[in-house]
């Protein structure tokens, strides 16, 4: 078993910036893959950001390519999330997964654990 534990959510202004951390405890000694999921209110689950677990490879959304960067240490088994010039469209709680892989996954199904998730909130 996996647990992941984000952080790093908050109230920013639209255009300011935030990072977020999902820290992972348990049988982390194998190699993960990564990922970075939000919800909306309303809205379906939709995917961020995917991370191989050599962190040479990374993939975004559409939706946030150029605004935010994933990125992780394994030696602290710690993912990150940084995201800046955000906008009130990226509120949202923002769940990481894990996967055990050694590839890059877009697909939220695909994993096979999750976090509690932690709120963004963008304001205009």
């Amino acid at each position: 078993q996996v647990q992941l534990v984000e952080s790093g959510g908050g109230l920013v202004q639209a255009g300011g910036s935030l990072r977020l951390s999902c820290a992972a405890s348990g049988r982390t000694g194998s190699s993960y893959a990564m990922g970075w999921f939000r919800q909306a209110p309303g809205k379906e689950r939709e995917f961020v950001a995917a991370i191989r677990w050599t962190g040479g490879s990374s993939y975004y959304a559409d939706s946030v390519k150029g605004r935010f960067t994933i990125s992780r240490d394994n030696a602290k088994n710690t993912v990150y999330l940084q995201m800046n010039s955000l906008k009130p469209e990226d509120t949202a709680v923002y769940y990481c997964a894990a996967k055990r892989s050694t590839g890059l996954i877009r697909v939220g199904t695909m994993y096979d654990y999750w976090g509690q998730g932690t709120q963004v909130t963008v304001s205009s």
